[in-house]
């Protein structure tokens, strides 16, 4: 399968709609295409243009254009929008076609040191995304505090958006990434999602993590 990264969200100065590294169909039983199809064409395209149209206010408040006061409505919505165009490439990239994947090597060492065991993870994770209260995500991400993994539940998009969080996985809790097969049922699309995740991806993503603070650490 192909991967699908947040620098293939943007290209040419503006932000855009990456593809998807499988057909819309693909995903059943997780997601039917109708689904797929209308989260991916309707919603998430809706938020790589209203992060590409903040930008765009933006820069005419520093031109002048625009008064400065544009530029607290121009922050809020870039920062609702972005973070919904980030966190949906990351979603797309972390649920797969294939079922029952499990984390393996350094990502599966991590998730026993912080949760004990996989299946410890999986009553975090499922926990916490399952009380996200109306719209918003469920994140499993690297702390550069503790250097663990830990478990966030974030409301709506850009609050998720926490200081030296390095997002690994996300699931979407918005009630447009699964009413369309699972009506209120939202323990079952949380359940499927569990047994979708792409734990390839996931695995990539920590070890480039792992990477970076390597390099980092050895610069100081």
């Amino acid at each position: 399968m192909d991967t699908i990264c947040l620098c293939d969200g943007y290209a040419d100065g503006h932000y855009v709609l990456p593809p998807l590294p499988y057909d819309v169909s693909a995903l059943a039983p997780l997601l039917d295409a109708e689904t797929v199809q209308l989260h991916y064409a309707r919603h998430h395209a809706a938020y790589v243009e209203g992060a590409n149209a903040a930008a765009e206010m933006m820069r005419q408040v520093a031109l002048g254009e625009r008064p400065e006061k544009v530029a607290a409505t121009a922050a809020n919505h870039l920062a609702f929008n972005l973070a919904g165009h980030m966190l949906h490439t990351l979603y797309w990239g972390n649920i797969s076609p294939e079922i029952g994947c499990r984390p393996c090597c350094c990502m599966a060492d991590a998730i026993n040191t912080a949760f004990g065991s996989y299946e410890g993870f999986v009553r975090v994770f499922r926990g916490a995304a399952l009380g996200v209260q109306g719209s918003g995500w469920a994140v499993l991400a690297k702390d550069a505090v503790s250097h663990r993994l830990v478990v966030l539940a974030a409301q709506k998009h850009q609050d998720a958006l926490l200081p030296r969080m390095q997002p690994l996985l996300v699931c979407d809790v918005w009630e447009h990434a699964y009413y369309l097969r699972y009506h209120n049922n939202r323990a079952g699309y949380v359940d499927a999602f569990m047994n979708q995740i792409c734990w390839q991806t996931v695995g990539r993503r920590f070890n480039q993590n792992q990477e970076k603070n390597h390099v980092c650490s050895q610069s100081k």
